[in-house]
């Protein structure tokens, strides 16, 4: 008896360290799931929020008129989201929205292909969702109305995980962003 009462000890102290290590998990992921900093966030942006847009797109953030709609969901543990604005700017000149000697830039939305029709294909899905019902629509998109700067997209092999675009509607002077990961 002796010599078993410091095995069961011993065990009893191992199992405890377990039992405190996943109770701290537990607790950490319910805080950061539920926690103030982790829920959905409609209309809260401001235009000093959304000037990386302009900036990622060479427009340049000067051109902000106002933020019409903006929404940022809550975050997963594995970083799944979907973020939205909508932007009306001073000025667009159809002129502007070209691409780069390597090919990098706007593409009009009815002449996709390759990698920035995969990661408009892929962020369709999210375009019917309650909480976005003013951003484009994939008729939209897909228009000679909407020009389509893929900002990134991740793929696993071929599929596309996760996408950054914006899109620019030069009638109305709107610029749209999205970003989604699933």
């Amino acid at each position: 008896m002796k010599r078993v009462w410091p095995i069961v000890k011993w065990c009893l102290i191992i199992w405890g360290i377990i039992c405190a290590i996943g109770a701290i998990g537990l607790a950490g992921l319910i805080a950061y799931r539920f926690g103030p900093g982790n829920i959905s966030k409609s209309d809260f942006a401001t235009p000093h929020d959304v000037r990386f847009v302009l900036n990622w797109c060479e427009l340049g953030q000067d051109r902000t008129e106002e933020v019409v709609h903006s929404y940022r969901s809550s975050r997963s543990f594995t970083g799944d989201h979907l973020d939205a604005f909508a932007i009306r700017i001073t000025h667009v000149d159809i002129q502007e929205l070209t691409k780069n000697e390597w090919g990098m830039g706007w593409y009009r939305g009815d002449q996709l292909d390759g990698v920035p029709k995969a990661a408009v294909d892929f962020l369709t899905g999210w375009l019917h969702n309650d909480e976005i019902p003013w951003f484009l629509t994939s008729e939209e998109i897909h228009s000679d109305e909407v020009y389509v700067y893929p900002r990134g997209t991740y793929f696993i092999g071929l599929r596309p995980i996760s996408t950054q675009v914006i899109f620019v509607r030069p009638r109305d002077r709107m610029v749209f962003y999205i970003s989604c990961k699933t």
